[in-house]
This record gives structure tokens, sequence and C-alpha cells, in this order.
């Protein structure tokens, strides 16, 4: 009977050789935010190895990060980390629950005892008063549409997408995302009434539902 050794896995991917340049270039993210994302998803993605030949934390987040930068196919990047496609797919949904976990601690829209210091620093920089957050958009298409009405998904140019409004601070930090609208809306305000208006428990709990029922629908397309 033949003897097979256990598969090891041998990663590809250096972070601590790489140029600083190159990280940004590779992953949109510095070393130093890439270390801090790390440290913590590290409980979550160490629990989920099975193994001690498994692909370490850092391999897992440096792949995935890879992946939604560049809009790769899984197979490309699968191959440029070391791993088989369907391994990766398995990266992929795991790091991404692991990230929409701590979405509402991260992205955070400024409190009002916030709004001084805001409208300060977007003053410093065009000197344009009472701005709280710089607003835009993109379309993110989506293959096929995750509604049963695919017409309602369907944008003005003609494909399929969400229709994603954007709020970042001064210094270039999102600080509200919105991903309900189909691309068939505009959503002109990007929900930011949601961001700013206080909430009480019951409307809280329905908010986090519906966020929970968007993530699994964003989910499916990474599965």
């Amino acid at each position: 009977m033949r003897w097979r050794h256990p598969p090891v896995y041998r990663a590809l991917v250096d972070l601590s050789t790489m140029e600083e340049r190159h990280i940004l270039v590779t992953y949109r993210l510095d070393r130093a935010t890439i270390q801090e994302l790390c440290a913590q998803l590290d409980p979550v993605l160490i629990s989920a190895i099975r193994h001690p030949t498994g692909i370490p934390p850092l391999v897992q987040v440096l792949s995935v990060l890879h992946f939604l930068a560049s809009g790769s196919f899984q197979t490309t990047v699968a191959m440029a980390s070391g791993m088989s496609q369907p391994m990766f797919s398995n990266v992929l949904s795991r790091v991404l629950s692991a990230l929409l976990k701590h979405m509402r601690r991260c992205i955070v829209f400024p409190q009002v005892e916030d709004l001084p210091t805001v409208k300060g620093d977007f003053y410093a920089l065009g000197h344009i008063p009472n701005i709280i957050g710089a607003i835009d958009g993109t379309h993110v298409a989506l293959v096929p549409p995750p509604c049963r009405n695919e017409q309602v998904c369907r944008n003005r140019k003609r494909y399929h997408s969400m229709n994603v409004p954007m709020v970042c601070s001064a210094d270039q930090y999102i600080s509200h995302v919105n991903a309900k609208y189909p691309g068939s809306e505009e959503g002109p305000d990007g929900g930011l009434e949601a961001a700013v208006e206080p909430v009480d428990s019951e409307e809280e709990e329905a908010e986090e539902e519906d966020i929970d029922n968007r993530n699994n629908i964003i989910m499916q397309y990474f599965q």
C-alpha cells in the first residue's frame, strides 16, 4: 500500500518582501491597513482552518483583496495565490462573511458631536463650508440579476447592476454605503436619512435584518 502524504500549502504571496507601492496597486490598501485587517479577522479565519496544512489567514485576506481590487476571475487569482479555484471560492466566501460582520463597526457616519471637526477638515481642503461628506455612486454589475423581475436591475446602460452610493470623509475614509438600490433606481440621497437620523431598537433590528438579506444576495455571486 502506497503512503500518501497530506497536501502542504506553499504560499506564493509574501507581504514582507513587497514594496509599498506594489502593495497599494495589487490590494488597494497599504501594508499597515492590511495587517490591522488580518489582526481583526484572524480569530474567525484561524478557526475555519481544519488542519495544520490549511491556508494562513494572511494569504486568505490577500487573495480576496486581490480579487476585489483587480476584478479578475477566481481561477486567475487562485493560481496567483497558490490554490485551486474551488479552494479559493471557499476562502472568498469565508473572508467576505467575516468582513460583513465588521461592516457596521468600521463604516460609521459622523455623529452630531463630530460634525464641527468633519466640516473643518473639508473646509481645509477646498474652503467650502458646511460639508460633512463627499458622495458618489457606482453601478456594480450583476450576472445574473439577483431578482425575479430582471428589468428592475437593468440600468440605463442596459446591463444588470446594483446602484451603490458611498460617502467618504475628507481623509478618504468611507463613512456610509448603501447597497439596496437596483440598477434602474437612481437613489439620489444614497439613503443618508438613515445614516444621520437616530433609530429605535425595532428599526435597528429591521435594518440589520435587511442588511443580512442583502448580504446573502451578494454572497450568491461568490459561491
